[in-house]
């Protein structure tokens, strides 16, 4: 003779359809939190994000010199960008500078966070001293570096701001030295989560440090790679405080790149129709790519790479 053991949950009993219905006739969902949660969270990102993106969109479309009312002037603003000169030595010092500063960041910090996630000696306190610098902020960083690297007064001698090759790489190091703290903590993080048994099975089959690292620690790390480069792509798009106070886009234009280009138009000529313009067309642009690099790398299936998940 057999018998079946029904579940009871504080609810009450569960069935194979789930839940019962208490005397109220409600069924009982647990584990899933309610959608009033992300109103917080949504209101802020619109207040913020979607509302001014909206406002600069629409302000593209118009003349305004911060007073007064907007004239709209239609497709004017972006025959001039596009017509700009600026714009191609624009785009390409900002480029150039994404993909340096992406190939520096992520060596660097891929390094530290395998590091990190170690059990050295004194690895603790390494770590919380070497993410340090991204508590600071963009503006005090940089002017900590410029007066390190002031010609007359600074540490290091020369004249690094006053050349092309200097003041580009000078903004690279900067960036660098503040942001790879936190992708050493994604890193980190990462790490950490790959299972022992992966490096246990590989040194018995006689693989060594190095060959561990490349086919498995790599391979664990993918999506954790996908997502500290689409924060970096984005990151180095928007580099402005750093440029402004190093070098102000010089020497002469060289180290122009998008956003200091917005400012001189908004901030310089009062021209915040065409600085809208310049904006709508940064945030398509580091939209376009994070999508692409999304897509491109499969990060959105989200799917574990852990052995047997």
């Amino acid at each position: 003779m057999s018998s079946t053991v029904t579940p009871v949950t504080k609810e009450g009993p569960v069935t194979k359809d789930g839940p019962r219905r208490n005397g109220s006739g409600t069924g009982v969902r647990a584990g899933r939190p309610h959608t009033a949660w992300i109103l917080p969270g949504v209101l802020f990102f619109a207040f913020f994000a979607v509302v001014p993106m909206v406002l600069a969109f629409c302000l593209s479309f118009t003349q305004w010199n911060g007073l007064g009312d907007p004239v709209p002037v239609g497709l004017a603003n972006w025959r001039k960008l596009i017509d700009d000169p600026r714009l191609t030595q624009s785009l390409t010092v900002t480029v150039l500078l994404t993909v340096v500063s992406w190939a520096f960041q992520t060596v660097v910090s891929l390094l530290l966070g395998v590091w990190a996630a170690g059990r050295q000696r004194n690895r603790a306190i390494l770590s919380a001293i070497f993410f340090v610098p991204f508590l600071l902020s963009s503006t005090a960083i940089a002017l900590l570096f410029y007066a390190l690297l002031d010609p007359n007064f600074g540490l290091i001698q020369g004249d690094t701001l006053g050349t092309t090759s200097g003041a580009f790489l000078a903004i690279v190091f900067v960036g660098g030295w503040q942001f790879i703290p936190f992708h050493t903590l994604l890193y980190q993080g990462g790490a950490r989560q790959i299972p022992d048994v992966l490096y246990q099975a590989a040194a018995i089959d006689g693989a060594g440090r190095y060959r561990q690292f490349f086919s498995i620690t790599l391979p664990q790390l993918r999506d954790t790679a996908t997502m500290s480069s689409v924060l970096m792509i984005v990151g180095s798009l928007t580099y402005f405080e750093t440029v402004l106070i190093l070098t102000q886009g010089g020497p002469g234009t060289d180290t122009a790149i998008l956003p200091y280009l917005m400012y001189e138009a908004g901030f310089r000529s009062y021209d915040f129709g065409y600085a809208s313009a310049v904006a709508t067309f940064l945030v398509v642009a580091a939209t376009a790519l994070s999508l692409l690099l999304v897509r491109l790398t499969g990060f959105g299936a989200m799917r574990s790479t852990r052995e047997g998940m």
